[in-house]
């Protein structure tokens, strides 16, 4: 399904019992050290990078993705990728299914988030996004201008900026129709000569026995009963992370074609959407 007034089914009810909770917990403590660490570290590597580097991320994202890899260890969610590397200036384009999203595209690549301006508020995740170098935006129309600015700015400076265009997150079991306005951006004349837009599809599978949807994270969901379901699962499914070839902006004529191609690649990818 592609409307993008979906708002999600009813989330699938899983009875935890006392081991789950115990299985959590421990994973919680496991989670919550490795992301302090890497916190500490993250912190004392961009004092050095802006001391050293004027400020350049040469060491920094390499510590972002160790962490993320921990992350997904101790959780015991498998990942594997495939497809091209992307080589030159260019930005990512996902599909966004949950909060876990941020772990296993940070794993894989060296990028920089563009989110929501809300999340910036997020207890703990919200000062994650910030150390990581996120990229926050406020969905509003009003300001189109203005965040096309800033992003241009970064694609310019030759950061990989990583953004989901559906303008919200699923259920995991489709791809909604990508929102256009933030590809204007890939289009300015100070940067689409030589920018690349390389489309990613992430495709979550589900433990053996759970419902397709266990790892979506979508609509009013509220997030403590999420993260209790994924830390307290005996067993673990899969995550798939497909690297498109990457798309040449200067090969398009407008934000809507580019848009399009980009959901269409991510869209053939997918086994669940339609």
């Amino acid at each position: 399904m592609s409307d993008p007034t979906w708002r999600g089914a009813e989330p699938p009810v899983i009875p935890l019992g006392w081991a789950d909770y115990l299985r959590a917990g421990l994973r919680a403590v496991l989670v919550g050290a490795a992301l302090l660490v890497g916190i500490v570290v993250k912190l004392l590597v961009l004092v050095g990078e802006r001391l050293l580097c004027g400020g350049r991320r040469i060491w920094s994202p390499f510590v972002t993705q160790l962490t993320c890899r921990l992350v997904l260890l101790i959780l015991g969610l498998r990942h594997e990728a495939r497809g091209p590397r992307m080589g030159g200036r260019g930005a990512y384009v996902a599909n966004h299914s949950s909060w876990l999203d941020i772990f296993v595209l940070n794993a894989r690549r060296n990028v920089l988030f563009v989110s929501k301006a809300e999340v910036a508020g997020w207890p703990g995740i919200g000062l994650l996004a910030k150390l990581t170098g996120t990229v926050f935006i406020r969905r509003d129309r009003r300001e189109a201008a203005a965040q096309s600015g800033v992003i241009e700015t970064r694609l310019a400076a030759g950061d990989r900026l990583l953004f989901f265009p559906e303008g919200t997150s699923t259920d995991g079991l489709r791809i909604l129709t990508f929102k256009t306005t933030l590809f204007e951006a890939f289009l300015s004349e100070g940067v689409k000569a030589d920018l690349q837009l390389q489309p990613v599809t992430v495709v979550y599978h589900a433990p053996p026995g759970m419902a397709p949807a266990f790892y979506g994270w979508w609509g009013d969901m509220a997030l403590g009963p999420h993260l209790l379901r994924v830390l307290g699962a005996r067993r673990q499914g899969r995550v798939e992370v497909i690297y498109h070839p990457p798309l040449k902006a200067s090969d398009f004529a407008g934000r809507k074609p580019l848009a399009r191609e980009a959901e269409a690649r991510l869209r053939a990818a997918h086994p669940f959407a339609e």
